[in-house]
């Protein structure tokens, strides 16, 4: 019988995950799910207004010489944030910040932002560094929300994690139990679109 990388009568939370640097498949493996990374088809929706996209590209070209970004508030101040609010003024969908979520003593903490409409959500995660151990966070927020969110008829669930200057994607597939993170990363300022017109598919999505 393999071991569990779990400890005895401890309580996780999220930013547990962070802190393991277990594979991301051991993690979600003891959960029930499987993991791959592949190139994921991500939905975009480019049938918006250009120019206010296009300043903050700019806006980011010009500021981010000027702003030192040694931590994670300044990062979420700075750089996150900004792309936030275009998504909220461009849709219908609201922003939760530090969105509390408990399941169970294996998951359970804070979301750093969750974005919900009518059609679908997205979680983003945020993190000083360390993309890959930010997955792994990612991961586990992600199956806490497919059981908290068991009656739910979405067939998939949203995620990134992002260090300010790159994001990178990931899907869960319930029906599959199957977490898939997606091989491209993208940066701010020059992917600025890409991964506005990103998020802008997730929660525009039919």
């Amino acid at each position: 019988m393999k071991k569990s990388i779990f400890k005895k009568d401890k309580k996780y939370t999220f930013h547990d995950y962070f802190e393991m640097t277990n594979p991301t498949e051991e993690i979600v493996g003891e959960f029930g799910y499987s993991f791959s990374l592949e190139v994921i088809d991500l939905p975009e929706y480019r049938n918006y207004e250009p120019d206010p996209i296009e300043n903050l590209r700019n806006t980011y070209y010009k500021i981010l010489p000027r702003i030192t970004l040694t931590s994670e508030i300044a990062k979420r101040e700075f750089l996150i944030a900004p792309i936030l609010l275009e998504i909220v003024k461009n849709t219908d969908s609201r922003i939760n910040v530090e969105y509390p979520l408990e399941v169970n003593d294996k998951l359970s903490g804070s979301l750093d932002y969750l974005i919900r409409s009518d059609r679908d959500m997205i979680i983003i995660e945020a993190k000083k560094g360390e993309l890959d151990r930010g997955f792994n966070q990612l991961a586990a927020e992600l199956i806490a929300m497919d059981k908290y969110e068991e009656d739910s008829p979405a067939e998939l669930l949203y995620g990134a994690v992002t260090i300010g200057e790159i994001w990178k994607f990931g899907i869960l597939q319930r029906k599959q139990k199957h977490l898939t993170k997606d091989m491209h990363s993208f940066r701010i300022p020059e992917d600025t679109e890409k991964i506005f017109s990103v998020l802008m598919g997730i929660i525009n999505k039919a």
